[in-house]
């Protein structure tokens, strides 16, 4: 029989043991309430928006062919991008790499700034070419839909920092905590992918 100290010298153990502690999804149970919370709360919208697109159409097609699908296609890989080394860094984070783990929580935060940074100088652009919230119904939405998003992707760098504050010391590094944190980002990245597909490419 192994001995706790035998299994907490042993980093490949402590991994296994983490998969054996009887959970069945990452991260805590709480974080994956607000999820389903949030999946109903942006279901609702999405909803809404269908049937308003669907009741003035030619509305919609008019006024969606004013974004630039270039850029959305840009930030959806951006975030994409985001989403897999965040994955990275759960999983380094398993195998007890935690630099390797840092590392990755960084490209995941620097990844997250370009997409902000992106998402403001769209929507500036679109500004100055005269399409506002209340231009119409269609912008309404737009910057609705992507200004929530952009809010929660501002909570989602804090979720990041908590992550990199359990990384960085062995006395408070906590694999619960950090794919909390990871589950909130995939979160907000899948909900991205359903905007993006809403706004630049339904027809």
């Amino acid at each position: 029989m192994k001995t706790a100290a035998s299994t907490a010298s042993n980093p490949r153990a402590m991994a296994r043991g983490h998969a054996d502690d009887g959970r069945f999804v990452p991260g805590q149970p709480d974080m994956w309430a607000f999820v389903l919370f949030e999946a109903l709360v942006f279901t609702s919208y999405f909803t809404v928006y269908v049937i308003r697109r669907t009741q003035s159409s030619d509305l919609f097609l008019q006024s969606q062919s004013h974004l630039d699908l270039r850029v959305g296609v840009f930030n959806t890989l951006v975030l994409l991008a985001s989403s897999w080394f965040v994955a990275r860094c759960v999983q380094a984070a398993r195998e007890r790499s935690f630099r390797a783990a840092l590392n990755n929580a960084y490209l995941t935060m620097l990844f997250g700034f370009v997409f902000l940074v992106s998402k403001v100088i769209e929507w500036t652009t679109e500004i100055e070419r005269g399409f506002s919230f209340t231009t119409d119904e269609f912008f309404s939405f737009y910057y609705f839909l992507t200004g929530i998003h952009f809010l929660h992707l501002l909570i989602g760098f804090v979720f990041l920092g908590v992550a990199v504050y359990q990384l960085q010391s062995p006395a408070r590094r906590s694999q619960e905590m950090v794919e909390t944190c990871a589950t909130y980002w995939h979160t907000i990245d899948f909900l991205w992918v359903l905007i993006f597909a809403l706004l630049y490419v339904m027809r």
